[in-house]
């Protein structure tokens, strides 16, 4: 069984302002908004326990206005999704030079749209499964890939709009309207659910994630949907592995702050078996969400995690 954890930390720098001038924003209009707003929550009350002075903000069309009004000396960017976790609202901080947590515009641009993840994975000699971007209409029509295989948007998160296509399946999936023209049909990868979290450039440990069925948008986060085992039992050659996979996911995309690299393991194959499915630049961020768990493992507290990012932001990310 492996047991190690990783490094202890400890928040020694304060910034210009012992209390700085913090916004959290949170909610938006995407997918993700009710996550957000539960990150957001979370995030704002522990960094009021570390002296901060936070002001929560519902990201809507008025934010350019509403930042200016408050001034903010860092934004701590809690938004999941679209428009918040693909780039956008980083440009608007960057325009604006506020500094701000987690990924730039183009770490953020690139790991939310999974297939050029992908193609950034492959250059950097990580291992993957095969995938196509095809028309959902195509996708509607007939097998575009011979089963299983699993049908999701390109540029959502959370095990938004997925859908797994068993082996013995006589038909295509039946979509929801909502899901995007172009989707992602990607190889059913079996095994276990394992991931890791990257702050700063140190990996955090390997959780394993339990789950009955498909690891889908309940089983991440209604109660009881599924069981984190950390530090994960597995192969110390897994372990290292998923946390050298997941430093290197961090680094070939540019990401900053913290992020955290999804996995399955064929355990059947060995160190053949470990595929990287996805990096998440902005991951869930309440106390039992699965980065800051991994990180309080390792000895750093939630509080002290999110006054970190607020040490850590910046522009030019």
């Amino acid at each position: 069984m492996t047991g190690r954890k990783g490094p202890r930390y400890k928040v020694v720098g304060m910034s210009s302002r012992a209390n700085p001038r913090v916004v959290v924003l949170m909610g938006g209009p995407s997918a993700e908004r009710e996550v957000s707003l539960s990150s957001g929550a979370e995030c704002a009350a522990a960094l009021r326990e570390t002296g901060c002075d936070v002001i929560e903000v519902d990201a809507g069309r008025d934010l350019a206005m509403r930042l200016t009004e408050l001034a903010p000396d860092v934004v701590f960017n809690a938004l999941h999704g679209r428009w918040g976790e693909d780039g956008c609202v980083q440009g608007l901080l960057e325009w604006m030079q506020i500094p701000y947590t987690h990924s730039g515009v183009l770490a953020s641009s690139l790991a939310l749209d999974k297939q050029r993840t992908k193609a950034a994975y492959v250059a950097a000699g990580l291992p993957v499964v095969e995938s196509v971007i095809v028309p959902k209409g195509d996708v509607a029509k007939a097998h575009v890939m011979t089963p299983p295989y699993v049908v999701k948007p390109n540029n959502e998160g959370s095990s938004v709009g997925i859908y797994l296509v068993a082996a013995d399946a006589n038909r295509p999936p039946e979509m929801a309207e909502d899901m995007p023209e172009m989707v992602m049909v990607e190889a059913y990868a079996a095994g276990r659910e394992l991931t890791t979290t990257v702050v700063g450039a140190r990996p955090m440990g390997v959780t394993d994630i339990i789950v009955d069925g498909w690891y889908d948008y309940d089983a991440k986060y209604k109660v009881g949907g599924s069981r984190h085992v950390i530090p994960a039992d597995i192969p110390q050659e897994i372990f290292d592995a998923c946390q050298d996979y997941a430093l290197r996911a961090h680094t070939v995309l540019g990401c900053r702050g913290v992020s955290r690299t999804d996995f399955r393991w064929d355990e059947s194959k060995g160190l053949a078996g470990l595929i990287l499915l996805e990096t998440n630049t902005q991951p869930g961020m309440t106390p039992t969400s699965l980065a800051p768990e991994q990180v309080a493992h390792a000895g750093m507290s939630f509080p002290e995690l999110c006054r970190w990012m607020v040490e850590d932001a910046s522009c030019n990310r």
